[in-house]
């Protein structure tokens, strides 16, 4: 059995070769085999191949592509522009205009896509140029991109929660309905702080948005009435028993296909790019899987939760206190890795630790989700802020990461108020049975 120290060396090693930009799936799979060869020899690592296999052949894992596939879709065939344009109209009369139209894009289109990098890039290309031609401050708009997009990975369906479900073997549908309150509770506390910036500096917030007639806002909902009910069959198929998650993203697929040629944009083009994009972020996801698979197999052999359980228990932390240290480590490492990178290199081994001290593994997904949306917006390496960047085009990236604080300091108090009340995560999974 391995001791702490030698996994902590591993676990280090692991992160620097990340660091060095070595491949996330090389950099994970390194440090299987080192512990595999050093502790246990050439036959078990011949066990790769069934690892790799049953991996691969898991159903669960097959929502991945479909959900990637369902973005793509949304994304090409103009639903967006409609949706954003439709929230435009209801949200703008609000101090702050239409930065509360990103949080309210963004929210909409997490819940379609399940993807905060699609969700920076899609509304960050139908947002900008209007506050281009309207006098907000560009910082304020950059940082309600940013922050907005993180809600892709938290309101459900979300890719990560599918991956952390999969890899700690946690029912994916009670993380997706556990992330719904959080997902819709963090997206209003983004437009209270936007209020309440605009209020206090009105200069941020441009010109005063004419009032839109109730006749055009009413009609403008039915650009609203395509992501809902690409929202209502994914969610709805999977919570009344109908659907297993992976069912319900083909349904959403098949959804969002009908809502592409009603709109006549459904060509072979269209779907050449589609299926090109949903492969290629699909080989990336997968091959990482299966190199994560692959350590939690060798790490559950080691004994190294055990090891890691009582090395923490040895240091006399509590609870609350082993989960505040787990707060500063994930932030620590949000500088420096990427998210998914980040938690499929944490997981195996921080898991079996929590669950050990008595904390739910669903919370702790959601916990685990937020520090994710944390890193995605925290400087250097926040993917967030380079997507949102990228589709500026011009100017320096600290515009963006300066936009970004407020709402960085309102998802590490979110953080707080889930530690010190978990029903606010918990309390839809569990009356939900």
């Amino acid at each position: 059995m391995m001791g702490a120290f030698e996994v902590l060396v591993g676990f280090a090693v692991m992160l620097g070769m990340m660091a060095l930009g070595v491949h996330v799936a090389v950099a994970i799979f390194s440090v299987a085999l080192i512990g595999t060869l050093a502790y246990l020899g050439m036959p078990l690592l011949y066990s790769f191949g069934d690892t790799l296999w049953g991996t691969l052949n898991d159903f669960i894992l097959t929502a991945i592509p479909l959900f990637i596939l369902l973005g793509e879709l949304l994304l090409r065939s103009g639903i967006t522009d409609r949706m954003y344009q439709a929230l435009a109209v209801w949200l703008n009369r609000l101090p702050g205009g239409l930065l509360h139209t990103n949080i309210g894009a963004s929210s909409v289109f997490a819940a379609m896509s399940g993807s905060s990098v699609a969700t920076a890039a899609t509304i960050g290309t139908v947002a900008l140029p209007a506050f281009s031609e309207r006098g907000y401050s560009e910082r304020l708009a950059l940082g309600t991109l940013a922050a907005g997009a993180t809600l892709g990975i938290l309101i459900p369906p979300s890719i990560n929660m599918i991956i952390y479900g999969a890899i700690t073997n946690t029912s994916i549908g009670k993380l997706f309905i556990a992330g719904i309150l959080p997902g819709l509770a963090l997206a209003a506390a983004f437009m209270l702080v936007i209020m309440a910036i605009s209020v206090l500096r009105p200069q941020v917030a441009g010109a005063t948005e004419p009032r839109v007639p109730l006749r055009v806002r009413l009609a403008a909902l039915v650009d609203l009435l395509p992501p809902a009910a690409v929202f209502a069959i994914v969610m709805g198929s999977i919570y009344s028993g109908w659907a297993t998650p992976t069912e319900a993203a083909a349904l959403g697929v098949v959804a969002a296909l009908v809502l592409a040629a009603i709109n006549r944009k459904l060509s072979w083009s269209m779907l050449h790019e589609c299926f090109l994009s949903m492969a290629r972020t699909t080989a990336m996801i997968m091959l990482i899987i299966v190199a994560a698979f692959f350590l939690n197999y060798i790490v559950g052999i080691l004994g190294i939760p055990h090891a890691l359980t009582q090395w923490v228990a040895g240091l006399g932390l509590s609870p609350l206190g082993l989960i505040l240290a787990l707060v500063i480590f994930y932030l620590v490492l949000g500088c420096f890795l990427e998210t998914l990178s980040m938690m499929i290199a944490t997981v195996p081994i921080v898991v079996p630790m929590v669950v050990q001290f008595g904390f739910d593994p669903v919370w702790f997904g959601i916990f685990l989700v937020i520090m994710m949306e944390i890193s995605l917006i925290t400087p250097p390496i926040g993917m967030n802020l380079y997507v949102v960047q990228g589709v500026r085009g011009r100017g320096p990236i600290s515009d963006v990461m300066l936009g970004s604080l407020p709402f960085l300091a309102v998802m590490l108090l979110f953080v707080g108020l889930i530690i010190l009340w978990p029903e606010l995560v918990l309390w839809m999974p569990e009356a939900m049975g």
